[in-house]
């Protein structure tokens, strides 16, 4: 069995410094490349998954790592994937509980951890494990970095929320429709977030019971609504409340989910950006082979 760490060297620098310690004590031969630019952990992994033999691939860093080693890895039999959460962000860890860190970080856990079989989400051709969002909260993730000229961390987050809900609006034009059925009524719409995984944006876990291995997308579509009733739904809906909503959040179970507008819009797909007018969501033919330690369980607690 090959091990082989992909590493984004721009991660969290007091975890990434713990983690090369981990590495120089662990007892299984392994490899450690260390990503320089975007798309070398699609790359790499790619790479090593069509040389044929059985391989574990250990995406080191955040979502965005764990995104470009599953969009390389994808659908290849030889090639089992997981995450040691050193970035800022490992929404897709969270389904494994609050001790995610602690499971993902034991190393020699990992190497002999059980593999299952995850769903995929396939948008526009880039896969995703965990959840695609489009509307107002995919606008505030798409236009952080802009902000990050100015100020850091909180701070840029702060301003992209103040310019897409106050100054841009919480509805914007954009058909939905989920499955066979458009949705969208007078040609805008707040939010479509569309889960394969529990969490995103840092915390929001819009759907608690999503299953990533259950053959079913878990979307929440939510109407033109005003900034007042917006900012009252906003809690029930990053808590899965979504049920105690009113208006009412209108839920779907299904495998495909259509979107588009007149003009550009943003989807984020596992916290990547993806810019276009037309949008196909939908359950990837691919599969998953995500591995885990012991004593890690991806069910939905009580």
């Amino acid at each position: 069995m090959r091990h082989l760490f992909i590493v984004n060297p721009t991660a969290g620098k007091r975890r990434y410094e713990e983690l090369l310690r981990r590495l120089e004590g662990v007892s299984f031969p392994h490899e450690v490349v260390f990503t320089q630019k975007a798309g070398d952990a699609c790359r790499i992994a790619r790479e090593a998954a069509e040389r044929g033999e059985d391989v574990r691939i250990y995406a080191c860093g955040g979502d965005g790592t764990l995104n470009g080693v599953v969009n390389g890895a994808a659908g290849y039999e030889n090639a089992a994937v997981t995450n040691v959460p050193i970035g800022t962000g490992n929404d897709f860890l969270k389904l494994f509980g609050e001790n995610y860190r602690a499971l993902f970080t034991d190393l020699e856990a990992l190497a002999v951890g059980s593999v299952a079989e995850f769903d995929l989400i396939d948008c526009n051709g880039t896969l995703g494990a965990d959840i695609v969002c489009v509307g107002v909260d995919a606008r505030i993730a798409a236009d952080v970095d802009k902000y990050k000229r100015i100020v850091s961390g909180m701070g840029a987050y702060i301003l992209s929320l103040i310019e897409n809900v106050l100054f841009k609006g919480i509805a914007r034009p954009l058909k939905v429709t989920l499955g066979d059925g458009e949705i969208t009524r007078g040609g805008r719409a707040s939010l479509l977030c569309i889960c394969n995984g529990r969490y995103y944006g840092g915390g929001f876990q819009p759907v608690p019971e999503a299953m990533p291995d259950d053959g079913v997308l878990d979307m929440l579509y939510v109407p033109k609504v005003s900034l007042f009733t917006f900012a009252r739904l906003v809690g029930k809906y990053s808590k899965g409340r979504w049920r105690e909503a009113s208006p009412p959040i209108v839920p779907y179970r299904g495998q495909t989910a259509r979107f588009s507008s007149e003009t550009e819009t943003v989807a984020v797909v596992d916290g990547e950006v993806l810019r276009g007018k037309e949008f196909t969501v939908r359950l990837s033919d691919k599969k998953l082979r995500f591995f885990y330690p012991a004593g890690a369980d991806y069910r939905p607690r009580a």
